[in-house]
């Protein structure tokens, strides 16, 4: 593809001098161009939607879900995938793949995202398969190491989505479901962290988030399933529980203590006036969802 083709890489005439202007001046341009990011993911809802749902629904299954790119759809992804497990409390689920590998993540890894071969390989190495999906992001929507890892992918059996930022892309043309966040040209013409990578961070999002409490990772907002290992996050544990629960800050961190810091238990425990262990056997029978453990499923369907 022709690189003056992609919207990615023209040049905005609106920033043409933008070496001339004053900081004030720079921010304001860059705080306008940034309110159409939200609006080009609104637009593109069409294609996130049934991608997610089909995440969803093998994660439901037990699979995982990885991001593929390189360069700063790579970090991104790897950023998305490294925040769940503190969020969550769920390892192993939401994985991200980084052409170049991890040192890619912090310094330039010259040519690794031409390299489509290796691309592939990641997928095999991974062990990916039909309850997997894989998600390719590419601002540009051709970067071989991504197309190849997701066609790699679907030939596995897996779901491929394509993420990028601009139209009729060759990795939308290799994924189950294209999509395309039109952004329209760079700040800085052809620097795609900005505005497409916003973009992208913002999908991810909603991929990571939407699977997570379609787990039953939240019970409404709350994020329940939140691993407590530092002093803000014990006393977020210790709120929620407080809250769900109907009692004081005291007895929600004495009933987290014994849990060993599990909400969800520490919650189950209170409400139905549990033993530890039997609150914990309670919450296992009802596959983790603290809602149907304390059996609220059906008072809560319309």
């Amino acid at each position: 593809m022709n690189l003056e083709a992609l919207t990615t890489e023209a040049a905005d005439a609106r920033y043409a001098r933008i070496d001339t202007l004053e900081v004030a001046e720079l921010a304001t341009l860059m705080n306008e161009a940034d309110q159409a990011v939200p609006l080009a993911v609104r637009a593109a809802l069409g294609q996130i939607i049934p991608a997610i749902e089909g995440v969803a629904e093998r994660m439901e299954r037990g699979g995982r879900l990885f991001y593929v790119g390189a360069g700063t759809p790579g970090r991104i992804g790897v950023l998305d995938a490294s925040e769940i497990p503190p969020t969550f409390s769920t390892r192993d689920r939401v994985i991200g793949i980084m052409a170049g590998g991890p040192r890619a993540v912090v310094e330039a890894v010259e040519g690794a995202e031409d390299d489509a071969a290796a691309g592939a390989a990641a997928i095999d190495a991974a062990g990916v398969g039909p309850d997997d999906s894989v998600i390719g992001i590419a601002a540009s929507g051709r970067t071989p190491f991504v197309i190849a890892a997701v066609a790699r992918a679907r030939e596995r059996g897996a779901l491929g989505i394509g993420l990028s930022c601009n139209a009729g892309t060759e990795l939308s043309r290799a994924a189950d479901h294209g999509i395309e966040v039109i952004v329209g040209p760079e700040f800085v013409s052809g620097s795609t962290r900005l505005k497409a990578g916003t973009a992208q961070k913002l999908v991810l999002n909603m991929f990571s988030t939407i699977a997570m409490v379609r787990l039953g990772k939240t019970y409404g907002n709350l994020m329940v399933d939140v691993k407590a290992s530092n002093d803000k996050l014990r006393l977020r544990a210790t709120r929620i529980v407080a809250q769900i629960a109907g009692v004081d800050d005291a007895r929600a961190r004495e009933a987290l203590e014994q849990a060993g810091y599990s909400v969800p238990v520490a919650v189950v425990a209170l409400r139905r006036s549990l033993p530890t262990e039997q609150a914990r056997a309670a919450l296992e029978a009802a596959d983790g969802r603290l809602r149907v453990a304390l059996d609220e499923e059906q008072e809560e369907r319309p």
